[in-house]
């Protein structure tokens, strides 16, 4: 009498294997889908830092001054270095920009109910076409002396 694997067997084998399989690609894509990610997050807080070199709060004099438009980190960098990006550097910050906008600037009785406290939110942005589209915003609370 000869030993072997019926069809039945080697089905449920190969579902079993199939369904591991692919458990494992679902798994590894969206691994790297994670990584892609957390690269643009890692640039844009870079950017979040050029913005804050660039534009400190520690300058502002008058309200009117917390508020930038939006400036492209190519810009942010130029203000803050003499030196030119490298290809690699503008290549890596292409199509970010850095923004910054006071919550509560016209706001004189709430910032006095708050003792002087400001609230900022700085945003970034990024994508084209070829990248997609995103943004990451930050909140920043300072203090400032009231008159």
């Amino acid at each position: 009498m000869k030993r072997g694997f019926t069809l039945l067997e080697v089905m449920i084998a190969t579902i079993i294997l199939g369904l591991g399989t692919t458990a494992i690609l679902f798994s590894m894509s969206q691994s790297h889908k994670t990584m892609v990610y957390s690269t643009y997050f890692q640039t844009a807080q870079e950017v979040m830092d050029l913005g804050d070199m660039a534009f400190p709060l520690e300058d502002v004099k008058d309200d009117r001054d917390l508020d930038v438009s939006e400036t492209k980190a190519t810009e942010l960098w130029e203000k803050i270095s003499d030196e030119r990006l490298s290809r690699e550097q503008e290549e890596k910050y292409h199509g970010y920009t850095w923004e910054r906008e006071s919550l509560n600037r016209n706001d004189d009785e709430e910032i006095e109910r708050l003792g002087g406290l400001y609230t900022v939110r700085v945003t970034v942005r990024w994508g084209d076409r070829f990248r997609g589209h995103g943004d990451s915003e930050s909140y920043v609370t300072f203090w400032r002396k009231p008159k």
